[in-house]
């Protein structure tokens, strides 16, 4: 089939017309926009102004949903979740009521929500809360970490917290399984030297638990590690009926990972090696695997040779 085709005035007509088609098309979607709707949001609840000496919690989810008044535009962000990702509940009445009616704080949700918009219903209306004996406990704070070293090096002595303990503050039931408190997680890569920071407490799921101090201030001694070797001697455990039994050898070489601060410092008294006789007399072992009780804190094993040992038994 032939094409059709256009002289050059028809094709300005066409260009013409699907232009004014579009813009006509924008100008009535930027003035249908432009009007005001209601639609609903869903947002988080914070709960603030709590109330003191008092345990709760509350009754319901944490999340509302509100009815908001506003433009079209308003209303397609609200659809990308553009919209406020928490309001704040005020919980003061809570000292005279085990209820907190929202339809109170309307006008406070929408100073929060900004002046375009405005929230003219909240679902649900109230907020029930239950009430328990509050108890105050000290618990010990980890360390909550995920820190890459750069090759030979790492943590050289204890991980010190100050303060090591934090004070929580809650209902009975809910702090009874709680044993201690993590810190947010720290992460980092490529870590060659010592860390002096202070380090946010992780928040508590539940707004009736309070901790206290929120932060700690963390120290981890940083250290390279280089190997050493050792010879150490070597124990026989279980030998009661036997006047003496004799290792061939009766000292192995214990190669290490050791800090460089401490290199000088270990030596054979740090370590304890032995083997056990039952592995003779109850398995039928005609050689005894070395096995190690004691190894200086923060030293890495790399390996033992001989890994088992020969033996002698004299009567």
């Amino acid at each position: 089939m032939p094409l059709i085709k256009f002289t050059k005035i028809e094709r300005r007509r066409i260009s013409l017309f699907f232009l004014c088609l579009l813009m006509a098309v924008g100008a009535w979607l930027f003035f249908a926009l432009s009007n005001r709707y209601v639609y609903q949001v869903q947002t988080l609840v914070r709960f603030v102004d709590l109330p003191e000496n008092r345990a709760f919690h509350p009754l319901q989810s944490d999340t509302i949903r509100l009815q908001v008044e506003g433009t079209g535009w308003q209303l397609l962000f609200s659809k990308l979740r553009i919209s406020p990702p928490s309001v704040n509940i005020e919980l003061k009445e809570l000292q005279k009521q085990p209820f907190i009616e929202l339809s109170d704080q309307i006008q406070k949700i929408n100073n929060q929500v900004g002046s375009t918009q405005k929230v003219v219903y909240i679902h649900p209306d109230t907020l029930y809360f239950d009430f328990s004996s509050s108890t105050v406990k000290k618990i010990p704070v980890v360390l909550k970490q995920d820190i890459q070293f750069k090759a030979q090096f790492g943590i050289s002595d204890s991980v010190q917290i100050s303060p090591a303990f934090v004070t929580i503050t809650g209902p009975v039931k809910q702090l009874a399984n709680i044993k201690s408190w993590e810190t947010e997680l720290l992460s980092l890569e490529k870590v060659n030297e010592s860390i002096n920071m202070k380090i946010n407490l992780k928040r508590p799921s539940k707004a009736n638990i309070t901790i206290h101090p929120g932060f700690v201030d963390l120290r981890l001694n940083i250290d390279e590690f280089t190997e050493k070797v050792i010879e150490i001697p070597v124990k026989v455990l279980n030998n009661k009926e036997f006047r003496k039994v004799k290792l061939l050898p009766d000292k192995v070489k214990v190669t290490l990972l050791s800090p460089l601060s401490k290199y000088p410092e270990t030596d054979r008294s740090d370590f304890e090696l032995f083997v056990d006789l039952n592995n003779w007399k109850e398995n039928g072992y005609t050689q005894l695997p070395v096995r190690i009780i004691r190894i200086p804190e923060f030293s890495r094993l790399v390996k033992i040779e001989p890994q088992t040992l020969d033996f002698i038994i004299q009567k």
